[in-house]
């Protein structure tokens, strides 16, 4: 049984205390089979509509999308909103047409979700919103414009995961209106959100705490000046409906959900220290020292803030799902198109659609179906075609591995006849390192440990800057380990870890173009892994480009690139990362300072906790004189950047990794694209 919260002695507190709630409507969500839709519009929301009129205001955000459907299927819910957005009653929060992840997609994507999503409030409620929550509430700096040129006055957004971040902030900034700075410099108004206020409002109306316990929560809030707090901020579609997929689900309180929701909403508008006011009314809160602050909400530890517990990391929309990776590369193949012939509205508005974050979490097997039928004749329209060409390649039977190198797909035109054997345990092994050297780098490749980078000297550089850390470089136990470049590894819950790092019979030469070319072939207990590197004779380059040849997909974390800065060639104190994460603009992260491990597992089930979006592409390294660029083809595979970043006694570690998959709750192979799958990367001098 929960405990009461303790009274507050309330006689010294002067302040008032502005409560505000909104509810997200999602007519997509997940786990909802579409043959339910007018049962959720029946059971949630036209009870969210007398909710609001009798306890109004209160906020409704809707995807664009959403409220089309719900016209479709029952026009006289749009009328009524509409009734109560005139009268004051609902206040209208935009959040554009598809609920997608902003920082995973280019930035024209968003520009033209948010510009669909405000031509349908348009024309479905007569308004267009000034307050946007940010979608799934994960924030990037580079957002902030396109939001500003949409024309939103102000952003929704978690406070809990930003704020852990910044401890330097004073403790009355999350009860007030701040501004969050983008990456151009703009900055919008903020109105916080709060995790932990609107999951005691599900407990109370999912029956799991009392009334006099909720009630007494908020009170804990009061304190001697005005505060604001937000009672609500998620899904409406929980409350007196349950979609019958998962064993976990609540019973229905006997008493009505919505019941118990106006009861809370009835017995605070009782107490006088307590003001229920719109949403946007919070942003008229300022008279005090502590509001507006210009706050950057990212760091280089959580570059994109998310939602709720930890569990929702990035991740979760880029690289785990049934096959996020395979279908994030489609719509960036029909994004590329789109641009490519200067697409019309009609276009764009389906490749929001398919790009909404309900297709990569929870879908029910129908609406997956569906879905890639939907994906594939999209693509076939729309797509730009990903890289290929003909490819002539050395299929000698490599001694020792037992299988044929086979054609290998690429867009240049690789020969070679140099086949290496490999020797036996024990022995001394001759021509372990290859040596290879352009007009633009030198580098040095490590054969028995399937072509891992053992240095990388760029022309330009004064010293190799990515390449191998031996076991016992750093004077930490953490770090004592062998560190590569240009390595794989997947882990799996409860298995041995698989990696490229064995000996490798490789091919290596020049061709036309002067360009030296290196290939190899990896066995593992999953399949074969191919890897082609292209050191560049015309530009300080080299371009990776790996096959796995597996026939089983399942849970687990897959990641590659491995890319090792070499200490002592950098200004440690002067580090920085630099990349896009959805917006226009990149955004620059200073690391001095700063212990960042993007790829930490949160639990058990979760494999990492943040990551980089690299939605242009690309990300660099280094500090103010020693940069390089890591560039990940898109259109093959969007690849989720994975920075680790932390000083050791005497050194410093630091290192991105390239994920294709990671290990969620959400995590369900059922594979867009079957057979073998594609990586291609590269690192170039920046």
């Amino acid at each position: 049984m929960n405990a009461p919260f303790r009274q507050r002695d309330v006689a010294a507190l002067h302040g008032t205390l502005h409560l505000f709630a909104f509810f997200h409507l999602n007519i997509m969500f997940s786990s909802i089979a579409e043959e339910q839709r007018a049962e959720v519009i029946r059971r949630c929301y036209w009870p969210l509509l007398d909710l609001a009129a009798e306890h109004g205001p209160i906020g409704i955000e809707a995807t664009g999308y959403t409220l089309e459907v719900i016209d479709a299927l029952d026009p006289e819910w749009i009328g009524r909103c509409r009734a109560l957005i005139a009268t004051g009653k609902v206040e209208l929060i935009g959040s554009g047409y598809a609920q997608l992840i902003g920082p995973l997609v280019p930035a024209r994507v968003s520009e033209e979700n948010l510009r669909i999503g405000n031509r349908v409030y348009k024309n479905l409620l007569g308004v267009q919103p000034s307050l946007a929550l940010v979608n799934e509430q994960a924030y990037s700096a580079g957002l902030v414009g396109l939001y500003l040129d949409a024309g939103y006055r102000a952003l929704l957004m978690d406070w809990d995961n930003p704020g852990a971040q910044h401890p330097e902030w004073p403790r009355e900034t999350r009860y007030l209106p701040q501004q969050a700075v983008g990456s151009d410099g703009r900055a919008i108004d903020l109105i916080w959100t709060n995790t932990v206020a609107f999951q005691k409002l599900q407990r109370f109306a999912h029956g799991d705490i009392a009334l006099d316990d909720y009630a007494g929560y908020v009170r804990t809030q009061l304190a001697k000046t005005d505060r604001a707090l937000c009672l609500y901020a998620s899904d409406v579609e929980i409350f007196d409906f349950r979609p019958g997929r998962y064993k976990t689900e609540e019973k229905i309180a006997d008493t009505g959900e919505w019941n118990m929701l106006a009861r809370a909403f009835a017995r605070l508008a009782q107490e006088k220290e307590f003001a229920f006011v719109a949403p946007s009314d919070v942003l008229s809160l300022t008279d005090t020292r502590d509001a507006r602050q210009k706050l950057h909400l990212e760091s280089a530890a959580c570059p994109v803030p998310v939602k709720k517990q930890r569990k929702y990391a990035l991740a979760r929309w880029a690289v785990t799902g049934r096959d996020d990776i395979a279908i994030n590369a489609a719509c960036q193949r029909i994004h590329d198109g789109l641009v490519a012939r200067n697409a019309d509205a009609a276009a764009w508005k389906d490749l929001c659609y398919l790009w909404s974050s309900d297709f990569r979490t929870h879908i029910t097997d129908a609406r997956w179906t569906e879905f890639c039928t939907q994906l594939r004749e999209a693509e076939s329209k729309y797509a730009s075609p990903p890289p290929c060409g003909e490819v002539e390649i050395c299929t000698s039977q490599i001694s020792g591995g037992g299988m044929d190198l086979p054609p290998h797909p690429d867009r240049y035109a690789l020969r070679s006849h140099a086949v290496t054997t490999r020797p036996h345990k024990g022995e001394a092994i001759a021509d372990r390192y290859v040596d290879i050297e352009t007009p633009t780098l030198k580098a040095r490749l490590d054969r028995r440990r399937g072509l891992a980078i053992e240095s990388l000297h760029f022309a330009g550089h004064p010293a190799p800057v990515v390449g191998g850390l031996r076991h016992g470089h750093f004077d930490d136990i953490a770090l004592q380990a062998d560190w590569y470049t240009g390595d794989c590894v997947f882990e799996a819950p409860g298995e041995h870890k698989i990696t490229d790092l064995e000996w490798c019979e490789a091919h290596a030469w020049k061709d036309d173009d002067g360009d030296v070319v290196a290939q190899g072939v990896i066995a593992t207990p999953l399949g074969p892994i191919r890897k082609t590197l292209r050191f560049g004779s015309r530009a300080p380059r080299v371009d990776f480009d790996i096959t796995f040849d597996w026939t089983e997909w399942g849970r687990g974390a897959l990641r590659m690139g491995h890319f090792t800065l070499l200490p002592g060639a950098f200004e440690w104190a002067k580090l920085s990362l630099t990349t896009h994460n959805g917006g226009k603009e990149a955004e620059t992260f200073s690391l001095n300072g700063h212990a960042v491990d993007h790829g930490a597992a949160v639990s058990f089930l979760v494999s990492s906790s943040h990551g980089i979006g690299m939605t242009e592409g690309w990300a660099e390294l280094g500090d103010d004189n020693t940069r390089v660029r890591i560039d990940v083809d898109r259109a093959t595979a969007p690849l989720l950047g994975l920075l680790t970043h932390r000083r050791a006694a005497g050194s410093v570690f630091c290192q991105l990794q390239l994920s294709a998959l990671e290990l969620d709750e959400t995590r369900k192979p059922c594979a867009f694209v079957n057979g073998a799958r594609r990586f291609r990367f590269g690192i170039s001098a920046a």
